[in-house]
């Protein structure tokens, strides 16, 4: 019934549907209240738009009817003042901070950085290694130096 409601039910499906609707008047009701409680839902989940996008919709909608519901559920229409040479969508702006990257560009971003760990892990660890061999000739020249200078 759900997927009936949110129109996601397969033709087959959604003629059941209406059919049991006819024969069962409980299921007719059922449908409702759940309509009501997905509505529901819906409300008391919703991210409100950015200020004035209302408006914006308003100012460009051509002589289409616009459909709004007032605060007891019902359905209110109005039509929309025409406006010549305008096309049929409207734009809508979207200024969000949020930087949008496509999933395969994320799997990229996260095979770069791991590799830049390891190749920093790689030189620190040939750098230190470097660093004590470097020691170690330099442990091993003076010692050199000092059985030269005994002899």
């Amino acid at each position: 019934m759900e997927a009936y409601l949110l129109g996601l039910a397969s033709e087959e499906e959604e003629q059941e549907v209406q059919q049991m609707k006819v024969l069962y008047p409980e299921v007719s009701s059922a449908l409702n209240e759940l309509e009501i409680q997905i509505e529901q839902y819906c409300l008391d989940n919703a991210v409100p738009p950015p200020p004035g996008t209302w408006e914006l919709i308003q100012a460009r909608t051509t002589g289409k009817d616009i459909k709004k519901r007032d605060q007891n559920g019902q359905d209110r229409q109005r039509k929309a003042a025409p406006k010549p040479d305008k096309p049929d969508y409207l734009e809508v702006e979207v200024s969000d901070s949020f930087i949008r990257v496509h999933k395969l560009w994320r799997l990229a971003f996260l095979i770069v950085f791991i590799l830049s760990k390891i190749f920093l892990v790689a030189g620190l660890y040939y750098y230190f290694k470097a660093d004590s061999q470097q020691e170690e000739i330099e442990r091993l020249k003076t010692v050199i130096q000092q059985q030269q200078t005994v002899r």
